[in-house]
């Protein structure tokens, strides 16, 4: 399958859930709050990368869902040339207080949290999951 065939197979998949996401980030009838929305996409994409499978993806899939969410943030919210700067928003004053008024629980903030983690500092994750790693086998 091609690329483009496979990223519109994959927007069509997608299509209700980022139709979703817009209705729930909606306010004022035609207003999207962004920071809402970007804490919802982040939601998406950490559990689509994290379990792929569970939405009939391949791991190589990851690289073609990448445009096709960015492409939906970009159409939804303005531009955004990267994932990294959806996290970065996660991991900022802002994002916490829009997890909050998300009413988030703990677990759900954690998953971000941590998944920011590996997209924003990858090394600094690994060694971060060594030391945990490390502490346990003691």
């Amino acid at each position: 399958m091609s690329a483009s065939s496979l990223q519109q197979q994959l927007r069509d998949n997608f299509a209700p859930v980022f139709a979703d996401i817009r209705e729930r980030a909606t306010v004022a009838e035609r207003f999207i709050d962004r920071d809402l929305y970007r804490v919802y996409i982040a939601t998406l994409w950490s559990n689509v990368v994290l379990s792929p499978e569970e939405v009939g993806l391949d791991e190589d899939d990851i690289e073609d869902l990448h445009d096709v969410v960015l492409a939906e943030v970009n159409d939804a919210i303005g531009a955004h040339d990267s994932m990294h700067t959806v996290f970065q928003f996660i991991t900022s004053k802002d994002g916490e207080r829009a997890m909050q008024e998300a009413r988030l629980n703990q677990t759900h903030k954690d998953l971000l949290l941590y998944f920011a983690s590996m997209i924003l500092d990858p090394e600094g994750h690994k060694r971060y999951m060594q030391q945990i790693r490390d502490k346990q086998q003691r």
